[in-house]
């Protein structure tokens, strides 16, 4: 290798947490127990940005003696983990709702805000009134937040326009953070957040599948919008089963990833639906029956859970145990929105293992790997392996499991984000490399 150049070495670090070794492409059961790491590893990045190696630090030393690195971190006393995935995101809005917390607080349901006027419609209004320009402004201080907690891939929804100008103007939000930014985005069409003032759910799905999504088909073909994914809001007094189902196949028939809300308030039989639509991902599911749960394990549908979600509401946290123990590939996400206001997944796999009963190996799996299945992208995505990208995070810590022991630690201990091989994110508060 003496005469070749790469982009990037990271050595002798006392742990590098591969997650995976042999390719898969998500995790359950026992294979989330015992993760793949490294003692005493480096990795080395290409130009391409992809993983040229990674392993033992002697080895690398040997096998790329004579070498040339752009960039050379010595990361000794230090562990590598591959960048963190946020599997489920509203990061575009204007408007906060802090009064709503307050009002939450003192008792107020989810529902008895949102019928109050609050909720989902406050936010949907002034994302309307907004200009793009400041939508982006606000997404791309936001995506930066996550970017300094580690996460390197987020998956972005739209949902705050319920009418196709302002649901377009938010695909479009994301399309330009995309470019502008380092942070890996999946994109998420949303339009069926909830039902818009003024019309009922025949109508809201109707406008949706006749008029909305063919003009996201359009823009997609050519080439203006890149979406990845498609969500509804199934729930009591939002969409019903029958609605759901018409608007995921319409979006499914366009090659967009099924990837949807599900009994998050009540008991919806969404777990059937996902599994029966081939859905790769089904976010909250507080309530959830033990035949979903079956379902969803043989139907390989992930559960993307958000316990800040719970923690915010006071619900009672999905049942991740019983997921875990019946083979549900299960994800994490921080569901940051204006009511949960979270950017950090260190917290919520912290807050994963306490109010879930999650170990820190369950966690970590969920926030890297299995969070790169639910967005389709665990071949390219979520562990330390050879020609993945190289997204990774160093913590001035001895052992990886500070990073979700630390709770709200994570502005102390992250030392470096990098994406591709490039430091996105160097914090120096915490002692230099």
């Amino acid at each position: 290798m003496s005469s070749s150049s790469f982009r990037l070495l990271v050595k002798n670090a006392t742990q590098v947490v591969l997650v995976c070794r042999n390719g898969e492409k998500y995790l359950t059961g026992n294979g989330m127990q015992t993760l793949a790491v490294v003692e005493n590893g480096s990795v080395v990045i290409g130009h391409d940005g992809l993983i040229q190696a990674v392993g033992s630090a002697d080895i690398i030393e040997s096998q790329f003696k004579g070498a040339k690195f752009d960039n050379v971190l010595d990361a000794s006393g230090m562990c590598v983990l591959p960048g963190l995935i946020d599997a489920h995101t509203h990061p575009v809005w204007a408007g906060d709702r802090v009064h709503e917390f307050a009002m939450k607080l003192a008792g107020a349901t989810y529902m008895e805000v949102h019928e109050a006027g609050g909720g989902i419609h406050f936010t949907v209004a002034h994302t309307r009134s907004a200009t793009q320009q400041h939508l982006l402004a606000g997404l791309q201080s936001r995506l930066e937040r996550m970017l300094r907690a580690g996460t390197t891939l987020v998956e972005c929804k739209s949902g705050y326009g319920l009418e196709m100008d302002t649901e377009l103007k938010m695909l479009r939000v994301i399309n330009s953070a995309r470019e502008s930014l380092p942070i890996g985005i999946s994109a998420t069409y949303c339009g069926a957040h909830a039902v818009p003032k003024g019309k009922t759910m025949e109508e809201a799905t109707q406008d949706i599948v006749a008029v909305q999504l063919p003009k996201i088909k359009k823009l997609m073909a050519s080439g203006d919008l890149q979406v990845d994914n498609i969500d509804v809001f199934c729930e009591k007094g939002v969409f019903d089963l029958n609605s759901t189902r018409c608007i995921l196949q319409a979006g499914k028939d366009m090659g967009l990833n099924i990837n949807f809300h599900g009994d998050e308030l009540h008991p919806m039989n969404s777990a059937h639906l996902g599994a029966e639509l081939g859905a790769l991902a089904i976010s909250h599911l507080e309530e959830v029956t033990d035949d979903g749960i079956a379902a969803m394990a043989k139907a390989k549908t992930s559960a993307v859970l958000l316990p800040t979600t719970a923690y915010i509401l006071r619900l009672s946290p999905p049942r991740a145990r019983d997921m875990l123990d019946a083979g549900v590939i299960v994800a994490l996400g921080s569901d940051f929105n204006p009511n949960a206001y979270c950017c950090s997944m260190p917290m919520v796999m912290h807050l994963g293992c306490v109010m879930m009963k999650m170990s820190m190996p369950e966690a970590l799996a969920a926030s890297t790997i299995n969070a790169a299945y639910a967005l389709n992208r665990s071949q390219t995505h979520g562990s330390l392996e050879i020609g993945k990208q190289g997204d990774l995070v160093i913590i001035n810590a001895p052992r990886w499991e500070h990073l979700v022991y630390q709770f709200g630690g994570h502005q102390e201990i992250i030392k470096c984000v990098i994406i591709k091989g490039e430091i996105v994110y160097e914090n120096e508060k915490v002692l230099t490399l």
